[in-house]
């Protein structure tokens, strides 16, 4: 059938008429008012149109009519299209029709709409259009609801924008627009709505929201006879997700935990039990108990006891600038004088055990972190042989065999253990790097302080990123095959055995249990997949610059460091005793402080072994079709995985519905860093800060000033670095580092200075902003900017006009095209 009436589609029909059709029909079966009319199906695309049948059922429609697209890739869950296809208003006469229904046609592959495909990553070749031909509205007021408030993600509250007449004008911005929020049916009048009309509104959207089972986006109007018709309803595609329902008291507050590791991509599900696992050990480490949460594949924190506890709330401030940086302490700063996050009497009063259990290990901290201070040679030698141990002893026995037994043994698996031996050194040297300042206040300025923390030694990623500098020196005799073979392809030739040999081998043994998003256990390692590793020999193979050289770089800020520190010994001896004390401190970070990557790394070791096995099950299941390839084994829980190994359930629809989860939160470039029970992004209803005219203003994390070409990075697998481009990216992580070699800046998103990017920044001598809100949206490669890591700021020098795929990702909240 080509042509056929909006009220007989049904629900298994959008392949045929396409997102908006099919979903106007779900709204005619759930009994709201919308305007008549019929679809020109998909079977007609690429084809000569059935100009007779079109004919007829405009003629019976009567009147003027609207002309929509109604592509197959449209309305979707993770993509609207709001606005990139055509549609056509105030059709009547057949010859202007037809014309209206080619140019809806011809949009699919519009620029505009082409950017957008690519920029979700939807293959062309399988999208196909059809058309929707609908009665004309003429509305005395027309607009948008959203079911949810789609700037703050308040779930609680919808919004509604309304005009007079046709809602077109709405996108056009060229008339004064209604914008009011409502927080239930009442609301007094607006300048266009009355309060039944928006009670009206209220209950349409309500009702909405619970037959199509999300958030809505719905276009309505309402004639000059007072009547509420229905134009289209499509889910909110920007919101992030709820967190889990809970029994507990509400409201609840949600901090991000992801970014502490440089991590805002979305988790695997068996990488979130091991993750949430060893969050949870630290915090406790801290005296911190909190249950934490999967969001959106994000690990989250409900720290809503620790906010109304009068004994904790008052660190939590505090706690948040150890790792969790600034914007973190501005929301909880919020929170705290939020009264519905007031203090409340304890209802389970502390013990003496408890008490006596915390003093005893408090008292054991003490003495180990006094003891490395007193010896740091001594302590990294002890924590030196801790990590070659638990190399050693982490491997899998070789009488693993079946599949159940290779699940004990991951099972098994202490991934938050206490090693003292690792723990107490790395808190020593972050101790020592911390104080200084304090007690160098009026002596010595943030940034002398941050220089004298650079060219860090004993630092194991920085160690890494220099061995590949080495191997890239010694690859030079085959610099235009690694220059100009794709870092995929080199990837699969190294594995074939057919690339020369320029010592990746070594390397890999030694660095291979590493990766970007190395905590999450079911990403794949370098030495399961080299690409990104060929990615950066290309980068450092673009170095000609000698005195650019990574390693004349990190000389040059070590250098610098120890120079900074005898002047500062100097200026000290003004206050004799809490000087000699900061400078004791400052020698003794420079001894220890670049230790603070030890312990990922040992417990990498661990995460890579728990991964092996897990593939190796996952290869048994998938060839008992169980799954369909073994890495489907990482969108399991281990409880599943043990029903699959011992019950021999089915899951491939589980994981091809996880895994389409999964890729849809991958492209999410915006992870919310607090958020509230009922969906609230905190950081959207904090006061906006002051900013000159093309100036972004974040944290400075590391010294120095620096102009130069922006390069947005979201893939550091894919990342070309020119030398002296600036790194402009939501987050880093340890395996993003080896890029900082040939980079003059780093700007983020999140992240505290001490966390790995500004760490690694300030060791190689590079400026380094964090914090900035928004970064990696508001720049654009290319774009020079000025990144000034004392003032905490990054300026925008020129700005060269976007281009279209980069406006087609900001189109999907309020782009409508209302008939």
């Amino acid at each position: 059938m080509q042509v056929i009436p909006l009220d007989r589609i049904t629900a298994d029909m959008t392949d045929a008429v396409g997102g908006k059709a099919a979903g106007l029909a779900a709204l005619i079966r759930h009994g709201e008012r919308v305007p008549p009319g019929f679809c020109i199906t998909t079977q007609t695309h690429g084809h000569a149109l059935p100009v007779a049948e079109i004919v007829n059922a405009y003629q019976q429609l009567g009147g003027p009519v609207a002309v929509r697209s109604s592509a197959t890739a449209e309305d979707l869950p993770d993509a609207s299209f709001a606005g990139q296809q055509d549609t056509i208003l105030n059709v009547t006469g057949t010859a202007d029709l037809l014309t209206a229904v080619a140019a809806c046609r011809a949009s699919l592959h519009s620029p505009r709409a082409t950017a957008y495909r690519d920029a979700h990553h939807i293959e062309h070749d399988n999208v196909r259009m059809a058309v929707v031909i609908q009665r004309m509205v003429t509305p005395a007021v027309a607009g948008v609801l959203f079911t949810a408030n789609p700037v703050t993600g308040r779930r609680t509250q919808m919004m509604v924008e309304a005009v007079p007449g046709l809602g077109d004008v709405l996108v056009d911005g060229v008339t004064n627009t209604d914008q009011c929020l409502l927080d239930g049916p009442v609301h007094p009048a607006t300048d266009h709505l009355t309060p039944a009309q928006l009670a009206d509104l209220h209950t349409l959207g309500t009702r909405l929201q619970k037959h199509l089972g999300s958030p809505q986006d719905i276009e309505w109007a309402i004639d000059h006879d007072g009547t509420l018709w229905v134009l289209q309803a499509r889910p909110i595609t920007t919101l992030f997700p709820l967190p889990p329902p809970t029994d507990k008291p509400q409201p609840r507050v949600y901090l991000e935990f992801g970014h502490v590791q440089g991590m805002l991509q979305p988790v695997t599900p068996m990488g979130m039990s091991s993750l949430a696992a060893l969050v949870t050990a630290m915090l406790a480490a801290l005296r911190v108990r909190a249950d934490v949460i999967d969001i959106g594949g994000r690990l989250y924190g409900d720290l809503t006891d620790l906010a109304r506890d009068p004994a904790t709330r008052e660190r939590l401030v505090k706690l948040m600038a150890v790792d969790f940086g600034p914007r973190a302490q501005a929301v909880m700063r919020h929170v705290l004088a939020d009264p519905r996050f007031a203090p409340q009497r304890r209802t389970t009063p502390r013990t003496r055990a408890t008490d006596g259990t915390i003093l005893r290990t408090a008292g054991r901290a003490g003495t180990a972190i006094l003891r490395a201070l007193a010896r740091p040679d001594h302590a990294r030698a002890r924590l030196h042989h801790a990590i070659d141990r638990i190399r050693r002893t982490c491997a899998a026995p070789a009488e693993l065999k079946t599949p159940a037994d290779r699940l004990r043994f991951v099972r098994d698996q202490d991934t938050t253990g206490s090693y003292d031996e690792i723990t107490w050194p790395i808190a020593a040297g972050m101790l020592a790097a911390a104080i200084p300042p304090h007690l160098l206040k009026g002596i010595a300025e943030q940034h002398e302080i941050q220089t004298v923390l650079g060219g860090m030694p004993h630092n194991v990623t920085i160690e890494m990123d220099l061995a590949l500098w080495r191997l890239t020196e010694r690859a030079t005799d085959h610099r235009q095959l690694l220059l100009d073979t794709p870092a995929s392809e080199l990837a699969a030739r190294y594995r074939q055995g057919t690339l020369p040999d320029i010592g990746l081998a070594a390397f890999l043994d030694t660095y291979g249990h590493r990766g970007a998003a190395e905590v999450d256990l079911g990403i794949p390692r370098w030495e399961e997949d080299p690409t990104p590793v060929f990615t950066m020999i290309a980068n450092y193979l673009r170095v000609t610059d000698a005195d650019q050289a990574p390693d004349r770089r990190f000389a040059r800020a070590a250098a610098t460091a120890e120079t900074t520190l005898r002047d500062l010994t100097i200026r000290a001896r003004r206050r004799p005793i809490r000087g000699r004390i900061a400078i004791f401190l400052l020698h003794r970070a420079r001894a220890l402080a670049g230790l603070r990557e030890a312990g990922k790394f040992a417990g990498l070791y661990r995460l890579r072994e728990m991964r092996r096995q897990l593939l190796l099950i996952g290869t048994d299941l998938a060839t008992a079709t169980l799954l369909n390839q073994p890495d489907d084994i990482m969108f399991l829980t281990l409880d599943e995985v043990h029903a699959a190994v011992h019950q021999h359930t089915d899951h491939r629809a589980t994981v091809t519905s996880r895994r389409a989860t999964h890729q849809q939160e991958l492209r999410r470039r915006t992870v919310p860093v607090a958020l509230l029970s009922d969906g609230t992004d905190l950081e959207t209803i904090l006061p906006a800060a002051p900013i000159t005219d093309g100036q972004l203003r974040g944290v400075g994390a590391a010294p120095g000033r620096i102009t130069g070409p922006a390069r947005i990075v979201h893939d550091p697998a894919t990342a070309r670095i020119d030398p002296g481009d600036i790194i402009v990216a939501p987050t880093t992580d340890p395996g993003w580092t080896p890029l900082f070699l040939t980079a003059g800046g780093l700007v983020t998103e999140t992240g505290a200075v001490m966390a790995h990017g500004p760490t690694v920044a300030r060791e190689y001598g590079i400026p380094a902003v964090i914090c900035v809100p928004a970064a990696a949206s508001t720049i654009t490669t290319g774009q020079l900017i000025t990144v000034d890591g004392a003032a905490g700021t990054v300026t925008v020098v020129n700005d060269p006009h976007r281009t279209e795929a980069e406006r087609a990702q900001r189109t999907d909240i309020g782009d409508t095209t209302a008939l």
